[in-house]
Parts: C-alpha cells; sequence; structure tokens
C-alpha cells in the first residue's frame, strides 16, 4: 500500500463517515419541529428522535477523531483557527446530551419546556453549522499555513486564521445556502422517518407527510441553488512538478469537471438525487407510505460521498485558503504519515463490524413501533 493509496483510502472513510453524519442529522430535524407542538405530539417527537440521538453524537465525535488521525493539519487549521465555528457546533450538541439525559429526571429545577428549548436549538444551529463547516471544503476559508513557524520557539504555529476565527465563514452566503439545504432536508428526514416509527396516531401522521412536503419542497430548492453554485465556481487545482512541490492554479467550473472527470462521483451524485425524490415524493403523495426513509437515507449518503469526492480528488484541495491559494489544504500535504495511515487501515477493518452492530440495534429499536399509548405505560422516556 503506497502512501497515495493509503491517502486516497481514508479520504473515502472520511467521506463515508461524514455522509452518515448528514443522514443520522434527521435527529436534529426532529428537534427542530418541537416548538408549537402539543405536549404529547413533543412527547411522540422526542421519544422517537431519543432512541437515536446518541448514534448521531457518536458519528460526529468519530467524524472528528478520523479527521484528526488521518489529515491532523486540516484538524488543526480548522478546529483550532475557526474556533468560534466549532464552539458554537460543540456548545449545540453539548446542551443535545444534558437535555436527554435531564429532561424527564424528577427535581429538574429548568422545567421541561428549557430542555425542549435547547433541543430546538441544537435542531437547527447544529444543522446549519455543520453545513456551513462542508460548504468550507468548496468555497475556501481565510487561513495562511506557514510550516516553517514550527522552528520559531516564540510562536510554533503552523497555521494562521484572520480576527474573527470562524465568524465570517458562518456570515458568508454561500456557506448558509448550504447550512440551510442541511436543515431542511434533515426535517424533510425526520417527518418521513416519524411515519416509519410512530403508530397509531392518524392525524400526527397527516401532519408528518404535510411537514415532508412542505420541507421537501423547501430543501430541493436550497439544494438546487447550492448545486448551481458549485457547478458554476471557480476552484484550485494542484499541478506538482518533479521536485515535489506544486503549483495551485485556479481553474473555473472546477467541481463540474471533477463531476466529470471523477465519474463515479457524477453517478453517485445522480443515483443518490433520484433516491431522495423518489422516496420524498412517494411519502408525501401515496396514501400510507411508510419506507420512504430508506430511500432518502441511501439516496442522502451517496450524494454527500459524491461530494466529498469532488472536494478532495482528482488534484482538488479539499480546505482552500482564500488568502493564500499555496496554503490550501490537499489530501496529500495534510495527511499523517505513511506509518500511521497503515497502521489506522488495520484498525479500520472493524468498521464493517460496527456498522452491522449499528444496524442491529437500530433494528432492535424500530422493531416495535412508538405509540401514544407506550409512553404513558412505559418507564423509560426522554
Amino acid at each position: 500500500m503506497t502512501l497515495e493509496y493509503l491517502q486516497n483510502y481514508w479520504w473515502l472513510l472520511i467521506a463515508i463517515l461524514g455522509a452518515l453524519l448528514v443522514f443520522l442529522l434527521f435527529v436534529q430535524g426532529g428537534q427542530s419541529m418541537l416548538l408549537g407542538t402539543s405536549p404529547v405530539r413533543r412527547d411522540l417527537i422526542i421519544n422517537s428522535m431519543g432512541r437515536k440521538w446518541e448514534l448521531t453524537f457518536t458519528t460526529l465525535v468519530t467524524f472528528g477523531g478520523a479527521f484528526f488521525a488521518s489529515f491532523p493539519l486540516f484538524y488543526s487549521t480548522s478546529f483550532g483557527g475557526a474556533y468560534w465555528l466549532w464552539v458554537l457546533i460543540l456548545f449545540s450538541f453539548i446542551v443535545q446530551a444534558v437535555s436527554y439525559e435531564f429532561r424527564k429526571k424528577q427535581g429538574n429545577v429548568y422545567g421541561t419546556k428549557t430542555y425542549d428549548i435547547f433541543l430546538f436549538i441544537n435542531g437547527c444551529v447544529g444543522c446549519i453549522l455543520l453545513g456551513v463547516a462542508v460548504a468550507m471544503f468548496f468555497f475556501g476559508a481565510q487561513f495562511t499555513v506557514t510550516r516553517t513557524n514550527l522552528l520559531d520557539s516564540g510562536s510554533p504555529v503552523i497555521s494562521q486564521w484572520v480576527s474573527s476565527h470562524g465568524f465570517e465563514a458562518i456570515f458568508n452566503w454561500r456557506n448558509l445556502v448550504l447550512g440551510f439545504a442541511v436543515l431542511f432536508l434533515a426535517r424533510m428526514q425526520a417527518a418521513i422517518y416519524m411515519m416509519n416509527n410512530i403508530t397509531d396516531d392518524p392525524k400526527f401522521f397527516a401532519n408528518l407527510k404535510r411537514k415532508a412536503f412542505i420541507n421537501g419542497a423547501v430543501f430541493v430548492v436550497f439544494f438546487l441553488w447550492f448545486l448551481g453554485i458549485l457547478l458554476t465556481a471557480w476552484g484550485y487545482t494542484v499541478i506538482p512538478d518533479a521536485f515535489g512541490t506544486q503549483t495551485v492554479e485556479i481553474t473555473p467550473y472546477k467541481y463540474f469537471y471533477n463531476f466529470c472527470e471523477v465519474w463515479q462521483a457524477g453517478i453517485m451524485l445522480l443515483l443518490g438525487v433520484a433516491l431522495v425524490l423518489y422516496g420524498w415524493a412517494r411519502s408525501c403523495f401515496a396514501k400510507k407510505y411508510t419506507q420512504g426513509i430508506w430511500f432518502t437515507g441511501s439516496g442522502t449518503f451517496l450524494v454527500v460521498v459524491s461530494l466529498f469526492c469532488v472536494a478532495g480528488f482528482n488534484n482538488t484541495p479539499f480546505y482552500p485558503s482564500l488568502i493564500d491559494p499555496a496554503s490550501s489544504l490537499t489530501i496529500r500535504n495534510a495527511s499523517s504519515s505513511e506509518f500511521t495511515l497503515t497502521a489506522m487501515s488495520y484498525v479500520s477493518i472493524v468498521i464493517p463490524f460496527v456498522l452491522a452492530y449499528i444496524a442491529y440495534v437500530w433494528y432492535s429499536m424500530d422493531k416495535k413501533k412508538l405509540t401514544p399509548g407506550e409512553l404513558e405505560t412505559t418507564s423509560h422516556k426522554y
């Protein structure tokens, strides 16, 4: 296994983990629907999402850990530089964990409504800001990388960020387009998932179908907007030479050409979009269809993997620098050593077993559907 092969392998694993995370964000999408609902339906939503929130949280942590181990220069540059963006994301997920733990605890001095607001904040803020963070893979960030700074004993910091440290990314309108696309995708998938997970409440089922239609329509608008921006945007192309150095050139329509040249990514994008639209349309217009989550979820997975592929492959920097193009991070200059990547590759063999375990736990939890009556009799509820 050559270093280049290992770098490609680990970027593909990062893409898979990122795709799983975006799919599992339907938990956050459900939480964003809490305000303005009746107490009974609010409890139904929270207990339906509560069965899966730990999977989302664990996937987020695993995604960050895998990035740290395989591409540490990105980890130090982004997490250490754009820390206001990541602090806000982390805070929203911390209040989520606290809310699920203490919402129904006896002696809860803050009241369940306070924790419901926390869950709502995580549902909205978490989705939008994670979308912003991913959009930076395409639209760039304001940082520089100077490796010789390691020799400076006074300030051995490789990466330097602009003074706003991530705030500027949050208010970049192109990043927000993807952020809102992720939010409405999560809300659409939450409604479709609950159509499968909650039974014995026809009125709530009809309400979920309406929410799936509205949020799905808004998602399609934002996603097509993002796709139009992406396919017409300029990007960087890295051109290595025989001496091991690299030249970075601006390339018009860079990601359009990437979809054409990395044709597997283009096929995954088209197939994923078709699956999402099929699952959404059938869930909304069939009389009673409850299996749409498997189509929208599979389609979401394929689309996100395809986006990661065009962000990192084909001599493309996956973290472009808007200040100094030569500082842009690629899977070649930001990766760990060959020894580290090789050692971790053997560890990654256990990933299929972990995924099989998650699938088994999912099946076990969803084998018995959630009903309003169950909430009145069960001793364990969020």
